[in-house]
């Protein structure tokens, strides 16, 4: 028996709780058309009142969209990434129905500087492979990465088919981490905004991060350094804490 069967709640609660839940389980996709009222009313026997009563809460809760003379659809929800997690930009993409596509915009290998603005704290010399790269999503620019991955710590980096595979995804599923650090700020798009399709007073929202990895040092062995940087609308970051 569905929930919209069982009459333990408001019959609006329990067309709203089963439309979100096939929007929440994938059943339904961002940019899905939902039926229309009369078809609702039909399906539940029920007023209009009830149904749109259900929709509103819908459209509240930003799961759906009302569009004047087209119809209701599934909204395509703002992402939202946690902050102390290691993000796949490919799987939380593709994980709300919309088309990844990657572009790497450069590459090369270069040696670190005492006055490196990378940080990941190697001696002068070190080599680093120096990625480039943009990921959009549904053919928008989403992110704009640049990252430095320390070829003392994954050699195999040198050698990987960037030109297909994102950095961070292949990261993720190489090499192994034990601790990550970000930084979190807010900033005007600035030369960046080019490759974004921003002006350069744009707000966006870049991500700064450092991994390591298990090593003989304290601190273990650094892994790579990125620097991501995202339009500020559509997009946020969000943690969840627990008490001790």
């Amino acid at each position: 028996m569905s929930l919209a069967e069982s009459g333990t709640v408001p019959l609006h609660q329990r067309i709203r709780a089963e439309i979100e839940g096939m929007i929440l389980s994938g059943q339904l996709r961002p940019g899905d058309r939902i039926p229309v009222e009369h078809e609702l009313m039909a399906r539940y026997g029920c007023a209009r009142m009830t149904v749109n009563k259900a929709l509103s809460a819908l459209v509240e809760a930003g799961l759906i969209e009302r569009r004047k003379r087209a119809g209701t659809f599934v909204s395509r929800p703002q992402i939202h990434m946690a902050a102390l997690a290691i993000p796949d930009i490919k799987a939380e993409i593709t994980g709300r129905g919309q088309v990844y596509r990657y572009e790497l915009l450069s590459r090369g290998i270069i040696a670190a500087t005492d006055g490196d603005p990378v940080r990941l704290g190697l001696p002068p010399g070190s080599r680093l492979l120096h990625l480039t790269c943009r990921h959009l999503a549904d053919n928008v620019p989403f992110a704009l990465e640049e990252r430095w991955i320390n070829l003392a710590a994954v050699p195999e980096a040198a050698t990987a088919d960037f030109a297909t595979v994102p950095p961070g995804s292949w990261l993720l599923a190489h090499v192994p981490w034990h601790e990550a650090e970000h930084r979190i700020k807010a900033a005007a798009a600035g030369p960046h905004g080019a490759a974004l399709a921003l002006a350069e007073q744009s707000p966006c929202l870049v991500l700064e991060r450092r991994t390591w990895r298990q090593g003989d040092g304290a601190d273990g062995e650094p892994v790579t350094y990125v620097r991501q940087v995202f339009p500020g609308d559509g997009f946020d970051l969000i943690a969840r804490f627990t008490g001790s």
